[in-house]
């Protein structure tokens, strides 16, 4: 009964929201929302984008897919394209296998597990694809915007980035950067809005919409954006993370507090981590690793959400062999 209530508002909610001024030009992106099998309505606004750039080579690469039920191109591949899938998840990996045998046996899908962070990402890309490609995804919890930042192999038309609803523009921050890093279930995890539209704009693309929950940004190409998409192509226009029925879905996940760093173009967005005396990070022991896994863990088990647990199991199992 209460899903089917949130569902009435969130119908109510849309047809009042798209009647405001800002849709009236018919270049935003969130009225063409809806979801096959992408997590909320990034099916519809990816289909969009490609009917007004339209497509190169119908090729994606797609990094942190789950079991890939739930993916931003399972609806690609099912229209024809073929593509790559990075997953850490051994677990997740293996299901894949099984579950999509047919697309991966005509060479249409290869899947990889990986555990992804900067220094890695090129290399696995490499062994796949390099050059142009259609659509890049990136959602893995924490080191996105370190590992757009370095990816040079591939030239994606469009990139889909998952971005930190949290924080509103003008606010620049992103997680610092740990390629050791677990999300922890709580806010401090990815980057705001603002830091990755000035990263965007560092890689040569335009932000050109958000999903209606503001949870994943997606970046046209410059070349390829002309006059086919609302501007101006900053965060504020295209923030939606306060305008959406976070009421109806409870309070989000847990407020937390951990190293934030900044996008901004005028500093070493990658720094070594120093302390106040001068001395380097302490870098997270297994025993450390292995308890960040643990409370994640918990902390799915007590939200009544089993959608994590096997990859959290997956990082206790890689902690558990580094603790000393």
């Amino acid at each position: 009964m209460v899903e089917r209530l949130y569902w009435i508002a969130q119908k109510q909610y849309l047809e009042h929201e798209f009647t405001r001024e800002r849709y009236a030009d018919g270049k935003r992106l969130e009225p063409y929302g809806f979801k096959v099998y992408s997590q909320n309505d990034e099916d519809g606004i990816i289909q969009e984008i490609f009917h007004r750039i339209g497509t190169n080579n119908q090729t994606f690469i797609e990094l942190g897919v789950e079991d890939g039920l739930k993916s931003d191109t399972l609806k690609l591949l099912l229209a024809g394209w073929r593509g790559l899938w990075l997953e850490v998840g051994a677990k997740n990996v293996i299901s894949i296998k099984k579950r999509f045998f047919d697309v991966i046996a005509d060479n249409r899908l290869a899947v990889t597990q990986a555990f992804i962070i900067a220094d890695n990402i090129n290399d696995f890309i490499r062994d796949w694809k390099t050059g142009e490609i259609d659509l890049l995804s990136i959602d893995i919890d924490g080191n996105d915007f370190y590992v757009w930042k370095v990816l040079n192999v591939i030239n994606p038309q469009v990139v889909v980035i998952e971005c930190n609803w949290k924080f509103p523009a003008p606010l620049s921050v992103v997680q610092a950067c740990d390629p050791r890093n677990i999300w922890r279930g709580t806010d401090y995890m990815g980057a705001s809005l603002e830091a990755l539209v000035r990263l965007g704009e560092r890689l040569g693309y335009s932000l050109v919409g958000t999903t209606v929950m503001g949870l994943n940004a997606f970046f046209v190409r410059n070349d390829l954006v002309e006059e086919k998409f609302q501007r101006p192509f900053s965060a504020k226009n295209h923030y939606n993370g306060n305008d959406f029925l976070w009421p109806y879905l409870g309070p989000g996940h847990p407020a937390d507090w951990g190293r934030w760093g900044t996008g901004g173009l005028n500093v070493n967005l990658n720094p070594e981590p120093t302390s106040s005396a001068g001395t380097k990070r302490h870098i997270l022991s297994g025993e450390e690793l292995l308890h960040r896994a643990q409370t994640a863990t918990a902390w799915y088990f007590h939200n009544g959400s089993s959608a994590g647990m096997a990859e959290f199991a997956e990082f206790k199992n890689y902690a558990t062999k580094l603790a000393p």
